[in-house]
């Protein structure tokens, strides 16, 4: 029994389908300090193969569900197992719609993670912050002194 499509920019996607939702230890800079946050956001399909083999991520946990589960029209549900502090990642309902699609695609990595089930085993690192709100000021300096001779003829 096919679920009909429910969300009126996806149709090729239904409330049963797949999705893995992660949470995150990320980073704020505000006034010259950082806060540590911990967000929820999808992890799609490629990206869960990756941290599944045993790279260092942010990620603490991964729950395996569906995606009425979280998405129910535009409301948005927190998984059981996440912290009530946890907020939503920015554009959570598309990048999820997203994420579903990749699931789609590859029966496999819905396998790592059964329905249903949450996964604790990542290999958890904050070593390498993630700022959410970072700014790449560039500045002079930040140019490449060339030789003299460069563009000359000689």
């Amino acid at each position: 029994m096919t679920t009909a499509a429910s969300y009126p920019n996806a149709p090729d996607i239904t409330t049963d389908d797949y999705i893995v939702i992660g949470l995150a230890t990320c980073f704020i800079k505000e006034d010259g300090e950082v806060h540590q946050v911990e967000v929820i956001e999808p992890i799609p399909s490629a990206a869960l193969e990756a941290l599944v083999k045993g790279i260092p991520t942010s990620y603490r946990l991964a729950c395996a569900t569906t995606l009425g589960t979280v998405l129910s029209g535009e409301t948005l549900q927190k998984p059981a197992d996440f912290p009530q502090t946890a907020q939503f990642s920015d554009e959570f309902m598309q990048r999820t719609i997203a994420a579903a699609r990749t699931y789609k695609r590859s029966e496999t990595a819905k396998s790592l993670i059964p329905l249903g089930t949450t996964y604790k085993d990542f290999k958890y690192s904050t070593e390498r912050k993630r700022v959410l709100n970072a700014a790449r000021v560039v500045s002079k300096e930040d140019n490449i002194k060339q030789h003299p001779h460069t563009h000359k003829v000689l």
